[in-house]
Order: structure tokens, then sequence, then C-alpha cells
């Protein structure tokens, strides 16, 4: 395999070598494909053995990409590139290096649930009863300081009003627990290196030796902790190579720092910049529009970027009264498609601003019954049940973790409620141990009866499988203790109608595991616990699903459509309202349009509402976003939403051009019979096999022709009775 396949621009960037690199790879540029073939590149041409490569992305998603595609251009099945995340990477050094800063190798990973919990435990033990901030507002303040490498200590000398002193407390605190419960945040993984690093410097040259040539991904996205990070481990052999499009720097709220890709230059003064301008997914037509809006940055490197395809049709702009409106507007542009370009569901994403606003797209979608993916939702491994098997485990790991223990400790429920937990928490301050050694002696703290079995019995549970974790394969040891726990008897017996759902989702967690270790069979229950608790939203989506896929802009980055339809193209929500005072945080929501609009690779709708209610209050009028202003008239199609919904392209004759008809008007209420053969604009010709209700509350169950099975309400489902 040689560098055929790639242009002139793509090949130079993969060739140069030695000393530090800088690719400026615009949207849909080949970034991925200069990425994997330049790690091809360095094995297959001996300049670097496997184990001196490190590869950082920012998704899972992204690392297990760019190492399948490299294994299969080097031919190989094996491959012993270290390729992940920041914080996988991190979380791999730390579990080896992270004594010499006080943690065990058994520490626990918190994510945000866990962090809130933790809060406010902390909130309650300073007895503040002025409710000065809410624990998620204190949780991304602590975040935001721990991505601008603020300590405490350094946060306290600026401090000045009651609350900026009150939420160094809890900052302070929240480190000291963390310390406490040997537990680590996100944040944490980021920073913990860099301590090290600058504790023990032989600890630093040893990964310096390890890593002598590093590849990034997404460089634009990196903070300051990862800079930092990026920065020493290269300093010895200055071989570094970052990709990324300032263009589509997009996480400034979270830490992200523009700078870094923007004065790389600064930073390693030898270094050679390369610029990928020849885009290779979206049309000419969305790429100058999306370029007319971003040029209007301040701060930006230059690229002029080339459809390798044609020019493409224009951009679709829509005008609706209000945010149903728009969801009927959306599903008859879809069906529009559907007929006319033979497209599938998958082939469409709708990207919005905020999560909030998929609701009301999410009602039209089930009323009509288009299948669809959301991104963003309650993730599996978020779900309650989930949660509390996979705290059982980590209890297991780290007897330490307090917090943990909370959860699980009265589940299934034990008779062990707060007071009692309360007694506990005391009586392991006085004599100075931890939480989970006190249980094993109740009668200590004037406990008695069943309350005192119950934390015998449980000490006695988690200690048996503490001790067993080295012996026990990961899979044996959680399926053991989770029956042993009683959790899927609780389930099995319980009378609440989600309880069944609830037992499959632990049997479905404990079949994960399974797998895990006959992917990993040396991979220990730590590492399984690591591995879910860095997994992103995306990382659970499955493209050959046959869905729209919901999700916003945010979570669209790295993705590509055929079709994108941008919702909520309202001035005040996109950009939103608390960003127009902010140059800086102006510039990022442009950046962010531009990324909406390059995940298309045919067509683009844009869509805005004159009335939209907005958090639960009235309608709010509202004007078109000033991104829309900022695209030039002739990239733009206005498209009238009582054309846009009619079916006339969609059924091939001229219907009344009203959308009361399109929406309300359909087949009279149960005139429907199980057998009727029936047709659904979208899904084709199918057979009622069964019927629910009456009147507008009917329920229909059809079988279509390809076998799709689908359950609509009469009300809404427009269908129509093939007779004769």
């Amino acid at each position: 395999m040689s560098l055929k396949s790639l242009n002139s621009i793509q090949r130079a960037a993969v060739e140069a070598v030695d000393g530090p690199v800088l690719i400026f790879a615009g949207a849909g540029s080949g970034k991925t494909r200069v990425l994997t073939h330049k790690l091809y590149y360095l094995v297959r041409e001996g300049l670097f053995e496997p184990e001196e490569i490190l590869a950082l992305t920012f998704t899972n998603r992204a690392a297990e990409e760019m190492k399948s595609r490299v294994k299969k251009l080097l031919k190989r099945k094996t491959l012993p590139l270290s390729i992940g995340t920041f914080h996988s990477i991190c979380a791999r050094l730390l579990r080896e290096d992270i004594k010499t800063i006080g943690f065990s190798q058994n520490f626990a990973i918190y994510d945000v649930k866990d962090q809130l919990d933790l809060i406010k435990v902390l909130i309650a033990e300073l007895n503040n009863s002025k409710n000065l901030s809410t624990p998620n507002q204190i949780r991304t303040q602590i975040s935001f300081f721990k991505n601008k490498m603020i300590t405490p200590d350094m946060q306290a000398r600026k401090a000045r009003t009651i609350l900026e002193k009150y939420i160094v407390d809890i900052y302070r605190a929240y480190q000291k627990a963390l310390k406490v419960n040997d537990a680590l945040d996100f944040d944490d993984l980021l920073l913990y290196p860099l301590e090290i690093f600058n504790k023990k410097p032989t600890i630093l040259r040893k990964y310096q030796k390890k890593w002598k040539y590093i590849l990034v991904d997404e460089y634009q996205d990196t903070n300051r902790p990862q800079f930092h990070f990026l920065t020493r481990l290269a300093e010895k052999h200055q071989n570094i190579c970052v990709v990324g499009d300032d263009d589509q720097s997009i996480y400034g709220w979270r830490g992200a720092e523009i700078s870094n890709i923007l004065d790389f230059e600064k930073f390693f003064s030898s270094c050679r910049v390369f610029t990928l301008e020849k885009n290779y997914r979206s049309t000419q037509q969305i790429l100058d529009a999306a370029i007319s809006v971003v040029m209007n940055n301040d701060r930006r490197a230059e690229k002029n970027l080339i459809a390798a395809g044609g020019s493409g049709e224009s951009i679709g702009l829509m005008e609706t009264v209000d945010e149903q409106e728009e969801a009927s507007a959306i599903v008859s542009a879809l069906e529009k498609e559907i007929k006319l370009n033979k497209r599938t569901f998958s082939e469409f994403a709708v990207l919005y601003r905020t999560n909030a606003q998929s609701r009301a797209l999410e009602d039209s979608f089930r009323r009509i019954g288009i299948p669809y993916n959301i991104i963003g939702g309650i993730r599996f491994y978020e779900r309650k049940e989930v949660k509390n098997v996979l705290a059982y485990l980590r209890l297991v790991v780290n007897l330490k973790d307090t917090i943990t223990m909370r959860r699980v400790v009265n589940f299934p429920a034990r008779g062990i409620g707060a007071k009692t937990l309360d007694k506990c928490v005391e009586q392991a301050r006085k004599d100075k141990i931890e939480l989970f050694d006190v249980l094993k002696n109740p009668h200590k703290m004037q406990i008695r009866g069943k309350q005192a079995e119950a934390l015998s019995k449980f000490y006695e549970l988690i200690k048996k499988y503490h001790d067993l974790r080295e012996k026990l394969s990961a899979s044996e040891l959680a399926r053991s203790l989770i029956e042993e726990a009683g959790v899927l008897k609780h389930f099995k017996e319980s009378a609440d109608p989600e309880a069944r759902e609830r037992f499959d989702n632990v049997a479905e967690l404990l079949t994960s595991i399974e797998e895990f270790c006959i992917r990993e069979p040396d991979a220990t229950l730590s590492r399984f616990l690591e591995d879910v608790s860095l997994l992103t939203d995306i990382d659970h989506w499955n493209d050959s699903d046959n869905r729209v896929t919901f999700m916003t802009v945010h979570s669209s980055k790295g993705l590509e459509f055929p079709v994108v339809f941008l919702s909520g193209m309202d001035d005040g929500l996109f950009p939103l309202y608390n960003s127009l005072d902010s140059k800086d945080d102006l510039e990022e929501e442009r950046r962010l349009f531009y990324v909406a609009l390059t995940r298309a690779a045919e067509r683009v709708f844009l869509l805005y509402s004159t009335n939209r209610r907005r958090m639960g209050a009235e309608n709010v009028s509202g004007i078109p976003s000033r991104f829309i202003s900022e695209i030039p008239e002739d990239y733009l199609e206005r498209i009238d939403f009582s054309s846009a919904v009619t079916r006339k392209f969609v059924s091939g004759k001229r219907q009344q051009d009203t959308r009361t008809e399109l929406i309300r008007t359909i087949t009279t209420f149960d005139d429907f019979e199980v057998g009727d053969m029936v047709k659904h604009s979208i899904f084709g010709v199918g057979k009622i096999m069964a019927l629910s209700g009456s009147g507008e509350n009917q329920r229909v169950g059809v079988v279509f022709k390809d076998g799709t099975r689908k359950k609509l309400i009469v009300k809404y489902a427009n269908l129509k009775k093939i007779t004769g």
C-alpha cells in the first residue's frame, strides 16, 4: 500500500516527520485519512517502532477508528500503538505512577453524578443554609478552575465576595474529600500527570523515552492541562504532529483554548505548517455559506475550502410559527427528500443548540411513527439500576469510596436509613478510620437488631469480594456478587411495572462485562470500570441503525450526514443570549454554526420560529439568527412552510395547500379493521394486524411489506385505506 490515494498536500503532511508539524485540516478535508496514513508511514518506513508512537484523540470512537484503519493498512491483526483519548491515556499512566502523589492504583473515577453527590454532602457539612449556589453551579465552577489550572489557594487570593469565598471553601473541601475517597474526577486525570512530572522528573523521562513520536487529533480543542502534558512529553525529541481546525474550536466553555493551535508556531519555532483545503464531504454551496459566516471572526487562520464534488443545492431556509410547526416542517421536508431522492432515515440528522429543543421534535416524530436515535439522553451506564450495580463493583475495588458506599449500602433495601449512616460517619471520624471499616462493628455505635445484622452482612459481602477481586475474572466476580447481593432477585420480585426492564438492564450489564473479558482476557475489574467511566455519548451511537439522528451541534462534531436539519435558528437561541455581550463567546457560537453546516454532505435546511416557548415561559417573539444574515442571499432558498409540507411531491398529485389538512385531516376514526390494507406516506403499503382504543385515541399495529412493524396513532398517521 502506497500513499498514492492522498493528494499532494496530504502526502507532504504525511511525509513530514522530523520535528514539529502543524496541519490545519478544514472540515471534510481528509483529516482522519492523513492521521492514519501518517501512522502507517511511520511504522512501514521503520522510522519508529509502533510502541514508540502515542496518538491522542478526543473520543473513544475516533481512537478505535484510527486503530482499525492503521491495522488494515499495515495488514496486521495486532499493533502495540498507544492510541486513545487524553483521559484514557492519562488514566493508564496514573494507574502505574499515581502512588507518588498519595493515591492508590485502585482509585475511583467520579462522573458528574458522583461529583454532585459529593458536593451535596460537603454543602451539608459546611452547614450553609443560604443556598448561595446550586451543586451543579459549584461543580461547573470547580471544573473551570481546574481547566485553567487554578488551585484552591490561588483562587482564595482572588476571592472577594461571599459567594466567591464560599465556592473556594467547597473547592478546598472537595479536593480533600476526593483524596480521602481515593477518587479522581475527569479534570484530575489531566492534572495529576503534570504533578507527577514536576515531582518526579524520572517518571517524565520514562514517558519521553517511551513515546518518541506524538500525534494529536482535534488539537484546537485542547485545554491548558492538555497543552502542558503534550509540551512536557515532546520537549525532548520535538517530534510532535498536531492536526486541527481553528474554525471548529467549540469547547471554550469547558476550558479549550484556541490559542493552542493558532500560536503553535510560537511554542515550536521550527514547526512546518500544512493546510488541507480540498473538501471531500460537502457541496461548494454548503462550504461557501459556512465560510461566509466564519470569516466574520477576527482571530482565525485563513483557509479556502474547495469542494471535490459539485456545486450542489442552495441552503433551505424555513420560517415557522413555533417549535411544533418547526417539527412538522422538518417531518414534511424529510418525507419529500425520501420520496424524491430515495433516501433512508439514517441519512438525516436533526441538530439543535440545546438538548431541551428535542422535546417538540421527538413528539412529532413519535406521532408520525418515524424512528430516531437521540444522542445525549440517559445513557445505558447512567441508568439508575446499572449505576447501582457499577457502584457495587467500584466499592469492591476501592473500599475508601464513601460516595459509592452511600449509594448501595441500602440497595436493595436493608433497613439502613440516613440516621444509621450518620452514626457510622460520626464513628468513623471519632475512630479516625475508614467509613467502611466501622460497619463490621455496629454494636459500638449502639446499633442493634436487624440494622446491626444488615450492616454486618453488607460489610462481609463487600469484604469477601474485595479479597476475591484478583482471583476471579471481572465477569465471574460481577455475576456472583450481584446475585448474592440480591439485586436480580429484587427486580424479579418487584411489583414495579418498570422492574422487568430494570432486570433486563442489569442482565445486559453482566453480559457486557462478559464480552469485555472475552475481548481482553487479562483485563481487571478496575480496567472495565475505567473504560465505562470514560465513555461519551457518541461512543454509544450506532450509525448502522436506520433511524434519524437527533443531537446537539456539539455532539455532531466529527460526524457527517447527507442531509442536516438545523432547528432553532432564532437569535438568542443560536447564538445563545448569554454570548451576545462577549466577543469571544460570539465567535465561538459562530464556529459552532460553521460546524453544524459542514456536517452536511448534500443538503442543509435552516429553520427558525417567530414564536417559541423558552424555559417553560410564555412564547417569546423571535427573529432569525444573525448568522443567517451573514450568509449571502445567493446561497439561500426561502421555502414557504405551506409549500414545504404539501404532499404534491410526495403523493404524486397536488393537494390543497393547508397545514391543517396535513396534520389533522385524516381517515375517519374507527373505520379501520384488522386485516385492512393501508398506505403510509413513508413506510408504504402495510396490513393492520392489531387495533386498540377508539376515537382520537385509536392505535393500530401495522406490518409493512418490507417487514417493518409500527404502532401508530391513527389521528396523526395519515393512513390511507386501500380498497379493491
